[in-house]
């Protein structure tokens, strides 16, 4: 029997630290979601002033990059050049920039999402968040 490592409340907290400080620090309204590895939602954080549809978007992004195991961004990137029947995916709905896989010795344990500026700056706090963890 195999064991893997898994998110605890504790990583959580700091993940999301360091997201809103990022966040805060360039002045963005954001939705910071945080899921485990099977895309389901852990923590929710949604700071003043950001669009309520925030709430929707951020914990998709993140269960798109943690069931993929690869950045929400690859298929936003791939229905963009034309590969459509990404749409169709089952239970899919997060297929744009700003969800980011937490790898971790070659296992995704989770994955944060962020939703509210644009999808490079989701990202970056998304990443930011991820650094907390000191994975290197």
């Amino acid at each position: 029997m195999q064991s893997k490592p898994y998110l605890v409340l504790e990583d959580v907290k700091k993940i999301a630290a360091a997201a809103e400080r990022e966040a805060i620090s360039n002045g963005w309204a954001v939705v910071i979601a945080i899921v485990d590895d099977g895309g389901h939602l852990i923590w929710l954080q949604r700071l003043d002033g950001v669009a309520p549809i925030s709430t929707h978007l951020a914990p998709a992004k993140a269960k798109t990059a943690a069931m993929g195991k690869r950045d929400s961004k690859i298929y936003e990137d791939l229905i963009n050049n034309g590969r459509y029947s990404f749409l169709s995916a089952p239970l899919v709905e997060g297929m744009l920039e700003g969800g980011v896989p937490i790898m971790v010795d070659g296992y995704c344990v989770g994955a944060v999402g962020v939703s509210g500026v644009k999808s490079a700056e989701d990202a970056q706090v998304a990443r930011a968040g991820i650094a907390a963890l000191g994975l290197a």
